[in-house]
Protein backbone atom coordinates (compact mmCIF):
# COMPACT_ATOMS: atom_id res chain seq x y z
CA UNK A 1 0.00 0.00 0.00
CA UNK A 2 1.39 2.99 -1.26
CA UNK A 3 1.39 6.25 1.33
CA UNK A 4 -1.19 7.97 -0.71
CA UNK A 5 -3.39 5.29 -0.05
CA UNK A 6 -2.93 5.24 3.87
CA UNK A 7 -6.31 5.82 5.58
CA UNK A 8 -5.02 7.16 9.39
CA UNK A 9 -7.33 8.17 12.32
CA UNK A 10 -7.50 12.18 10.72
CA UNK A 11 -9.31 10.17 7.18
CA UNK A 12 -11.40 8.39 9.80
CA UNK A 13 -12.63 10.98 11.69
CA UNK A 14 -13.29 13.05 8.82
CA UNK A 15 -15.17 10.09 7.05
CA UNK A 16 -17.05 9.97 10.54
CA UNK A 17 -17.88 13.70 10.87
CA UNK A 18 -19.39 13.23 6.76
CA UNK A 19 -21.23 10.06 7.85
CA UNK A 20 -22.70 12.46 11.23
CA UNK A 21 -20.95 9.53 13.34
CA UNK A 22 -19.50 9.11 16.66
CA UNK A 23 -16.22 8.14 16.43
CA UNK A 24 -13.81 7.37 19.26
CA UNK A 25 -10.14 8.38 19.37
CA UNK A 26 -9.87 4.47 20.33
CA UNK A 27 -12.40 3.43 17.57
CA UNK A 28 -10.77 6.12 14.99
CA UNK A 29 -7.16 3.71 15.08
CA UNK A 30 -9.12 0.55 14.85
CA UNK A 31 -11.00 2.13 11.65
CA UNK A 32 -7.70 3.36 10.31
CA UNK A 33 -6.39 -0.50 10.71
CA UNK A 34 -9.42 -2.12 9.08
CA UNK A 35 -9.41 0.23 6.30
CA UNK A 36 -5.67 -0.32 5.35
CA UNK A 37 -6.56 -4.00 5.37
CA UNK A 38 -9.32 -3.15 2.97
CA UNK A 39 -6.97 -0.75 0.87
CA UNK A 40 -4.25 -3.53 0.93
CA UNK A 41 -6.60 -6.41 -0.73
CA UNK A 42 -7.30 -3.74 -3.62
CA UNK A 43 -3.75 -3.59 -4.02
CA UNK A 44 -3.49 -6.97 -4.41
CA UNK A 45 -6.53 -7.47 -6.52
CA UNK A 46 -4.87 -4.84 -8.60
CA UNK A 47 -2.33 -7.33 -9.56
CA UNK A 48 -4.53 -10.34 -10.65
CA UNK A 49 -4.34 -10.71 -14.79
CA UNK A 50 -7.27 -10.25 -16.24
CA UNK A 51 -6.94 -9.94 -19.71
CA UNK A 52 -8.76 -11.36 -22.10
CA UNK A 53 -11.81 -11.42 -19.61
CA UNK A 54 -14.89 -9.49 -20.28
CA UNK A 55 -16.20 -7.13 -17.46
CA UNK A 56 -19.58 -8.17 -15.76
CA UNK A 57 -22.00 -6.35 -13.70
CA UNK A 58 -22.92 -9.23 -12.70
CA UNK A 59 -21.95 -13.14 -12.54
CA UNK A 60 -25.23 -14.24 -12.31
CA UNK A 61 -27.46 -14.36 -15.54
CA UNK A 62 -30.57 -12.04 -15.37
CA UNK A 63 -33.96 -12.71 -17.46
CA UNK A 64 -36.49 -9.73 -17.76
CA UNK A 65 -39.27 -10.36 -15.38
CA UNK A 66 -41.21 -7.78 -17.14
CA UNK A 67 -44.93 -9.08 -17.51
CA UNK A 68 -47.52 -8.58 -20.46
CA UNK A 69 -49.90 -5.58 -20.09
CA UNK A 70 -53.44 -6.81 -18.49
CA UNK A 71 -56.74 -5.06 -18.38
CA UNK A 72 -57.98 -4.15 -14.84
CA UNK A 73 -61.27 -3.39 -13.00
CA UNK A 74 -60.75 0.51 -13.13
CA UNK A 75 -63.14 2.45 -10.07
CA UNK A 76 -64.47 4.77 -11.29
CA UNK A 77 -64.18 8.79 -10.22
CA UNK A 78 -67.17 8.48 -8.01
CA UNK A 79 -66.24 5.39 -6.00
CA UNK A 80 -62.58 7.00 -5.56
CA UNK A 81 -63.80 10.42 -3.94
CA UNK A 82 -66.23 8.31 -1.62
CA UNK A 83 -63.12 7.45 0.18
CA UNK A 84 -61.94 10.72 0.29
CA UNK A 85 -63.15 12.43 4.31
CA UNK A 86 -63.77 15.48 2.27
CA UNK A 87 -64.50 16.01 -1.22
CA UNK A 88 -65.72 18.86 -3.66
CA UNK A 89 -67.00 17.50 -6.84
CA UNK A 90 -64.18 15.90 -8.92
CA UNK A 91 -61.54 17.18 -6.08
CA UNK A 92 -60.00 15.14 -2.33
CA UNK A 93 -60.43 18.76 -0.13
CA UNK A 94 -57.33 18.67 2.05
CA UNK A 95 -56.42 20.60 5.58
CA UNK A 96 -54.10 23.42 4.29
CA UNK A 97 -50.20 23.33 5.22
CA UNK A 98 -48.11 26.37 5.61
Amino acid sequence: MSEETKIGPQEVRHMAELSRLEVSSEEEHVFAGQFAEIIGYMDVLQEVDVTGIAPLYSPVSHESRAREDQVQSVRSHAEILANAPKADENYFIVPKIV
